[in-house]
C-alpha cells in the first residue's frame, strides 16, 4: 500500500472546478502510464457520469465501500481510458452520513477498506462532496495529501483558511501524515483584474504549494461531462486540456523531487 499514493480533492465550496480536476487529472495521470483509481464520493456522481459510466452500472459503489459491504477492488470498474478505473457514486451515498453516525471509527472507514488489500495501483484520486461532513472526513483521514482546486474569485480566500483550519485538524487529530499536495487555480481569466489580485493573494499566502499551472475557463471543457468524456479525450487541443497535463506533469515532478530528497 506504501507505494500508492492517495490525493483527496476537497474544498467544501461547490462549482470551484473540482470534479473536473479529479475527472482530468487521473486522465493525465492514466495517460503517463500510471495505473490510476478514481473514487467517486459525491453522491451527484459527477465523476462518474463525466467519465461516461451510465446510472444503469452503478450497481456496487462508494456507498457499499464506505459502509463495508464490498472490497476496493469489488467496487472497482474500468473506464474507456486505458489505466484508469473508478469507483462509481449515485444518490445512494447521501444516505452516508447518517448511516457513518452510528458506526464504529466511523472517520476511518474508507482508509481501513484501502488498507484491507494490496491495491494495484500507482494513485487513487477521490473527488469530495463539496462539504465537510463525515464522508469527506473519511477521505482526509485516508489520503497521503490533499488536492485544492480554488476559483479565482472574490470569497476564495476566506473558504480556503477555513479549509486549512479543518486540514490542520485532522492532520494533528486523525492523521498525522496528511499534507497538502497544492493549490491549483481554477477558472482562471487573464482579462479580468480580479483574477490577477487573487492569484497574487494566494501566492504571497501559500508560496510553493500554489501549482505554477493555472487552469483557465474554457468552454470545451464545461462541453465535456455532457458527452461523459474527460476533456482530454473530447479535446485534447483545447486550452484547459492542455493545463491539465501541465497540471498532471508537475505534480509528477514534485513527486519526484519529494522522493529524491526523501531517498538523500
Amino acid at each position: 500500500m506504501s507505494s500508492t499514493k492517495i490525493i483527496s480533492v476537497v474544498n467544501q465550496k461547490g462549482g470551484v472546478g473540482k470534479t473536473t480536476t479529479a475527472v482530468n487529472l487521473t486522465t493525465a495521470l492514466a495517460a503517463s502510464g500510471r495505473k490510476v483509481l478514481l473514487i467517486d464520493l459525491d453522491p451527484q456522481g459527477n465523476a462518474s457520469t463525466g467519465l461516461g459510466i451510465e446510472h444503469s452500472h452503478r450497481k456496487v459503489t462508494s456507498y457499499n465501500l464506505i459502509i463495508g459491504d464490498v472490497s476496493v477492488l469489488e467496487a472497482a470498474i474500468p473506464t474507456e481510458i486505458p489505466g484508469l478505473s473508478i469507483v462509481s457514486a449515485n444518490i445512494d451515498l447521501s444516505g452516508a452520513e447518517i448511516e457513518l453516525v452510528n458506526m464504529v471509527r466511523r472517520e476511518y472507514r474508507l482508509s481501513e477498506a484501502l488498507l484491507a488489500e494490496k491495491l494495484p495501483y500507482d494513485y487513487i484520486v477521490i473527488d469530495c462532496p463539496p462539504s465537510l461532513g463525515l464522508v469527506t472526513l473519511n477521505a482526509l483521514t485516508a489520503a497521503n495529501s490533499v488536492l485544492i482546486p480554488l476559483q479565482c474569485e472574490f470569497y476564495a480566500l476566506e473558504g480556503l483558511s477555513h479549509l486549512l483550519k479543518t486540514i490542520e485538524l485532522v492532520h494533528t487529530k486523525m492523521n498525522p501524515g496528511l499534507t497538502i499536495e497544492g493549490v491549483v487555480l481554477t477558472m482562471y481569466d487573464r482579462r479580468n483584474s480580479l483574477t490577477t489580485q487573487i492569484e497574487e493573494d494566494v501566492r504571497d499566502f501559500l508560496g510553493a504549494q500554489v501549482y505554477k499551472t493555472v487552469i483557465p475557463r474554457n468552454v470545451r471543457m464545461s462541453e465535456a461531462p455532457s458527452h461523459g468524456k474527460p476533456a482530454l479525450i473530447y479535446d485534447l487541443n483545447c486550452s484547459g486540456s492542455q493545463a491539465y497535463l501541465k497540471l498532471a506533469s508537475e505534480l509528477l515532478k514534485r513527486e519526484k523531487t519529494k522522493n529524491e530528497l526523501t531517498a538523500a
